[in-house]
């Protein structure tokens, strides 16, 4: 598996796989089950986020098995609501006991792993992928993950130990707000 960044001739297969697993596309059980994205992410869109490097791919010899978006909070204009909700929040959310506005950090998410991919640690290399491409940029990468979608929350709480930052609600809908380290733990003793 190849984890790089996108390129813009991955656009269109980027979108059919964003909206395979769009909430709207999914059943209720299907959702709960294996989570689900939001948003509009149609190949323009992403075509764009693969030109200026926002963009994380897992390229199995050509086929697409996942994607991952990483930007930069600066980057982010006309940002959905949901994004927006939480740059608004960014003096309440704290890393690290400090607000979140004083901490360098990017955007993570959404992702989308194709069916067929499943449970073959594809998730993990994407987000290790945004790790290593993180962390010359940022101390912190963070995501929010609707309440809901409890599928996606234990991939990355309980899976990857991102940590809980605090939460918004936009509507009727509650949101987490998590993040994680970029950097690397000193080694005890160091």
């Amino acid at each position: 598996m190849d984890y790089r960044h996108a390129v813009a001739a991955d656009a269109p297969a980027a979108a059919e796989l964003f909206a395979a697993h769009h909430h709207d596309a999914l059943t209720e059980q299907e959702r709960a089950r294996q989570g689900f994205v939001q948003g509009s992410f149609d190949a323009g869109t992403l075509r764009a986020m693969a030109e200026d490097g926002s963009l994380f791919v897992a390229d199995d010899d050509g086929r697409l098995a996942g994607l991952l978006g990483l930007t930069s909070p600066q980057n982010t204009h006309g940002a959905p609501p949901p994004v927006q909700a939480l740059l608004d929040r960014q003096d309440s959310l704290k890393w690290q006991g400090r607000p979140l506005r004083s901490t360098p950090f990017l955007l993570y998410g959404p992702v989308v792993v194709a069916a067929a991919y499943r449970g073959k640690g594809v998730a993990r290399g994407l987000f290790t992928a945004a790790l290593r491409a993180a962390s010359p940029r940022a101390e912190v990468m963070v995501a929010f993950i609707e309440r809901a979608n409890q599928a996606s929350w234990r991939v990355h709480v309980d899976g990857f130990g991102m940590v809980p930052l605090g939460e918004f609600t936009l509507g009727d809908r509650v949101y987490g707000v998590v993040g994680v380290s970029t950097r690397p733990a000193a080694a005890p003793g160091a």
